[in-house]
């Protein structure tokens, strides 16, 4: 029986402890923290982690990594089954204190499975401990990638990243962002790239990836999305799409081949 409640589990003397959850459409959770660092694995559906430093998303074969103490809130987007562990932060698999999108390989998607069938206060010595172990290993080695939108330490600056989440206008220039802050250009570019480690235009290209992630999801055409972003065609989106992300955004429509016919 999996573990629901990661509260019943935080003081649990094991490093690593698997919890699981189903959500339904567009259930949230609250700002709150944990203890301990959290992996927050969808088996199926969509995840947006949110925190005081930016927002990360994790469709499946993704998970979202936030470290002990950060706090943070869930979007569910579609019916959402959760397949997670609550590290501690000092165990060899931890990783580590930032927030960050990992791939999930199929052996470490079944790994999470396993984990959170497993009974918290599991024989470290036993088949079940040795699963655990296997699984630290594996998150050790999983790469991290670019599905993360961190915001600017900078409050208005920070502000208008915001806006453009939730209005993206990809089509305004460095100049006019700059203009809008009272900033000089080369001010700006610098400091953006300072707090975020990012180009405004990489920045962006990220945030589109944020914003229509759960809408692909949700069944919407990929065409429909791509011009509501901003983009002249599907082919331009679908090709900034699969460099940034490493697949076609049909491939997280719930009907693959649709998604593709609309891509061309």
């Amino acid at each position: 029986m999996p573990i629901k409640d990661p509260a019943s589990v935080e003081h649990i003397p094991r490093p690593i402890v698997g919890i699981g959850n189903e959500y339904p459409p567009a259930f949230e959770l609250d700002w709150h923290e944990h203890r301990r660092g959290q992996l927050i694995y969808a088996a199926r559906g969509v995840v947006v982690v949110s925190t005081p430093h930016g927002a990360w998303v994790a469709p499946p074969e993704r998970a979202v990594w936030t470290p002990a103490g950060c706090p943070h809130s869930v979007k569910m987007v579609g019916a959402v089954s959760t397949r997670s562990v609550l590290i501690e932060p000092d165990a060899e698999g931890s990783l580590g204190d930032r927030n960050k999108v990992i791939q999930v390989s199929p052996l470490l998607g079944s790994l999470l499975a396993a984990a959170c069938e497993i009974e918290p206060e599991y024989d470290v010595e036993s088949r079940d401990g040795k699963l655990m172990a296997l699984l630290m290993a594996e998150l050790a080695i999983a790469p991290t990638v670019p599905l993360a939108v961190p915001f600017p330490r900078t409050a208005a600056i920070a502000r208008k990243c915001q806006a453009f989440l939730e209005r993206p206008t990809p089509h305004d220039t460095i100049d006019e962002w700059a203009d809008d802050l009272g900033i000089g250009r080369r001010a700006f570019t610098r400091m953006f790239r300072k707090e975020t480690g990012l180009s405004l235009g990489a920045w962006r290209q990220q945030a589109c990836i944020l914003v229509a992630l759960p809408r692909l999801a949700a069944g919407e055409g990929v065409t429909t999305i791509a011009f509501d972003l901003g983009y002249d065609s599907a082919s331009a989106f679908t090709t900034m799409f699969k460099r940034r992300v490493g697949v076609a955004p049909s491939h997280y429509h719930p009907n693959g081949l649709i998604g593709e016919m609309t891509e061309a």
